[in-house]
C-alpha cells in the first residue's frame, strides 16, 4: 500500500488534516497512520489509538440495537412509536412505525438542522442537561410532521433518539448499555464508549470548530452525553472489529444483516442508498457509516465481497472529506 500512503500524507498535509486513518484489504497488513494534534492545548499527538468522536457514525450502532430486539420479539418493525411514547412527543405521528424511524421515512419534525453551519450553537436547552435518552425529550417535542410517514426519505437526527427511547422504554435497559451489550462486547470493541464531553479520557481527542473566526472546543456545540442519533467515540481499530464482526453474524445474525442492508431509498444527492441504519453504496455490495457535527468528520466504509474496510476520522468539522476521497479513489 505505499502507493496510498504516500497519497494519504499528501492528502493530509494539502489540507491540514487531524485525525486518524485505517485501511485493510485481504491479505495485506493494516494501514493506519494519524496526524495532527489531538489535543492543541496540550500539544499531544494524536496516534493510532486515539479516540475520536464519531458522531452519526453511531447511528448503525442504534439500528444493531434495534434490530436485535426484534430478533428476540421484543420488537417489530411494524412496532408503532406510539405504542411506547405514550402522550410524549404528541407531534409524532400515530402511523409512524420502528421501520420508518430506521429508513429516515418516518417524516417527523427534526430537532437539529443538519444545514447549519457547524459553528452554531443548535442546541436549545443548556447541554449539561443532556445527559439521559429521557432527557432528549425536551428537544424531541415540538417540532411538526412534515409529511406522512413513509411517503420518503428525510434524513433525521431525531428519529434515531427515538429510536433509542423506544428500545430503552421496551426493553427496560439503558440505551448506553445496550449498546455495551448488545453491539461493542459482541464486537470486541474494548476502546468504544459513550463519554460525557466534560470529562473526556486523555486518550480522547479534543474536536475543534470555528466561532466567530476563532477555533474553540466543541465541547457548548454537543450535548454532554450523546444518544440514539450518535456521539460515540472509537478507534480506528475498533471501528475495523465492528465490520469484522458485523460480517461474521457475532452482532446480529446474517439474515437480519441482509435486511439492514437492502436498499430502501436511492439519495442521489449524498450518491448513495440507505437501508436500515446503513448508507450504501449506489454499485457493489459496499456499506458506509458517515458522521458529522462540530468539531468532527467521519466516514467508513466496508465491502463484504473484497473484505476491504477503510475508516477516516477527523477531529475538525470537515477535515475527513478531502481524505476520505483520497482513499475511496485508491480502492477497487
Amino acid at each position: 500500500m505505499s502507493s496510498l500512503d504516500d497519497e494519504l500524507t499528501t492528502a493530509a498535509q494539502e489540507h491540514d488534516f487531524s485525525g486518524v486513518v485505517r485501511v485493510d484489504r485481504a491479505g495485506e497488513p493494516p494501514l493506519v497512520r494519524a496526524f495532527g494534534l489531538a489535543n492543541r492545548a496540550y500539544g499531544i499527538a494524536m496516534t493510532p489509538e486515539t479516540r475520536l468522536g464519531i458522531a452519526s457514525g453511531s447511528k448503525a450502532f442504534t439500528a444493531l440495537v434495534v434490530m436485535s430486539l426484534v430478533e428476540q420479539g421484543t420488537l417489530s418493525l411494524t412496532t408503532t412509536a406510539r405504542s411506547l411514547l405514550g402522550a410524549d412527543v404528541p407531534l409524532v405521528d400515530d402511523a409512524v412505525t420502528i421501520e420508518h424511524l430506521l429508513a429516515h421515512r418516518s417524516g417527523i419534525g427534526d430537532y437539529l438542522d443538519d444545514d447549519a453551519d457547524s459553528g452554531e450553537y443548535l442546541m436549545t436547552v443548556p447541554v449539561h442537561r443532556l445527559a439521559t435518552t429521557e432527557q432528549f425529550l425536551a428537544v424531541l417535542d415540538g417540532h411538526e410532521q412534515v409529511f406522512a410517514p413513509g411517503e420518503r426519505f428525510s434524513y433525521c437526527n431525531g428519529a434515531f433518539v427515538v429510536l433509542a427511547l423506544l428500545a430503552e422504554r421496551a426493553s427496560g435497559v439503558s440505551y448506553h448499555d445496550l449498546v455495551r451489550q448488545r453491539v461493542l462486547a459482541p464486537a470486541g470493541m474494548t476502546a468504544t464508549d459513550f463519554l460525557r464531553t466534560d470529562d473526556l479520557p486523555g486518550d480522547v481527542a479534543v474536536g475543534y470548530v470555528v466561532v466567530d473566526g476563532e477555533v474553540r472546543t466543541n465541547a457548548l456545540h454537543l450535548p454532554v452525553l450523546a444518544t440514539g442519533d450518535g456521539g460515540a467515540y472509537a478507534t480506528v481499530g475498533d471501528l475495523h472489529r465492528f465490520w469484522t464482526a458485523l460480517d461474521e453474524g457475532r452482532i446480529v445474525s446474517h439474515e437480519t444483516v441482509a435486511t439492514m442492508t437492502t436498499p430502501v431509498s436511492d439519495v442521489p444527492e449524498e450518491g448513495l442508498r440507505y437501508g436500515l441504519g446503513f448508507w450504501l453504496d449506489p454499485a457493489g455490495d459496499g456499506l458506509q457509516l458517515v458522521g458529522a457535527d462540530a468539531g468532527v468528520s467521519f466516514r467508513s466504509g466496508h465491502s463484504p465481497s473484497t473484505g476491504t474496510t477503510w475508516t477516516v476520522v477527523a477531529n475538525t468539522s470537515d477535515g475527513a472529506w478531502p481524505v476520505a476521497e483520497t482513499v475511496v479513489a485508491a480502492l477497487p
